[in-house]
């Protein structure tokens, strides 16, 4: 004897099996736009700049590729205006990435308390990253001017002779540095702010209880508890300072960094070598070596916070 289930059960379990179907595929399905747009424009750029970087490829003739495999890593190795770049954007990153930090970090901890106007304060710090980089660095471009810049003028007043911000090597990047501060100081200072507020305001109290200053405050409450956030915009600002880009392109509207290559960054040189000299082939070397840059210092700083979370559980 065959039994067979009623047609109403095998209906019913049709949509069961949907349901289940749909709720299985559902985040995938959800998750696709974000997978695809990175995929066609992230991904696969990143991969044929790679596939580029091992033939020669002319900016006239993009269609013609030459296989030279590692021969555009050899050349720009063996190129000393590379070094060059690499160490101006060493050096450009430490003069703006660590003073901007430390104020950044003041700032929110000014604004942390309790102030008259402190809405006005927080919106006021957005303003430079609102700003665009042309018209920033084209102001301060005018006030580090050598003859009639505000910079020197206020130097003069002060006994100091005029500096010629635009030729010398630790001038230029000192003008350039000081535009990256000026536009991501409140940014970052915002950045804090919200790492700040989230720490429990009991660890105030309790320190206050036990006669510690704001100082001290500061230095045992504040900053071990803002430790993921600061990691977190050192290697944010990290990666900028590798890709810096805008700042001195328009300081001196100069692709070579100056007249002696004093303040080319990497960026700089990836764009003098593919629309410069035409040598996409090159130029996309170069942006893999910034990539490879920006990975290794990434993982380091991964790997010493991860280091240091370790100690300090062990203890």
């Amino acid at each position: 004897m065959t039994l067979t289930a009623p047609a109403g059960t095998a209906a019913a379990a049709r949509p069961s099996l949907v349901r289940r179907a749909w709720r299985t595929a559902s985040p995938y399905a959800f998750l696709a736009p974000f997978f695809t747009l990175f995929t066609a424009f992230g991904l696969f750029p990143l991969l044929y700049t790679a596939f580029v970087s091992l033939y020669r490829v002319e900016l006239q003739t993009p269609g013609e590729m030459e296989w030279r495999g590692l021969g555009n890593y050899t050349a720009l190795f063996a190129d000393d205006f590379f070094w060059l770049s690499l160490r101006n954007t060493f050096t450009i990153g430490v003069l703006s990435t660590v003073p901007q930090l430390a104020m950044a970090l003041g700032l929110a901890h000014l604004l942390n308390y309790r102030l008259r106007g402190r809405t006005f304060f927080r919106t006021a710090m957005l303003l430079p990253y609102a700003t665009s980089v042309a018209a920033a660095t084209l102001v301060f471009a005018q006030l580090f001017g050598r003859d009639f810049g505000v910079v020197n003028y206020l130097l003069g007043l002060a006994g100091v002779d005029p500096v010629d911000w635009g030729t010398g090597t630790v001038a230029s990047q000192f003008a350039v540095s000081t535009i990256v501060i000026w536009r991501w100081t409140g940014y970052n200072a915002l950045i804090y702010l919200a790492g700040m507020q989230t720490i429990p305001a009991e660890l105030y109290e309790a320190a206050e209880m036990d006669g510690a200053s704001r100082w001290r405050q500061f230095v045992h409450v504040t900053l071990p508890g803002l430790r993921p956030t600061i990691v977190f915009t050192a290697v944010v600002s990290t990666i900028g300072a590798t890709q810096l880009f805008g700042e001195p392109l328009l300081f001196e509207g100069s692709i070579s960094g100056g007249i002696s290559h004093q303040y080319q960054t990497l960026g700089l040189y990836l764009y003098e070598q593919g629309w410069g000299f035409f040598h996409l082939g090159r130029a996309a070397a170069v942006a893999w070596v910034m990539f490879l840059l920006i990975v290794v210092v990434v993982g380091a700083n991964a790997l010493i916070a991860r280091r240091r979370s370790r100690t300090e559980a062990g203890r």
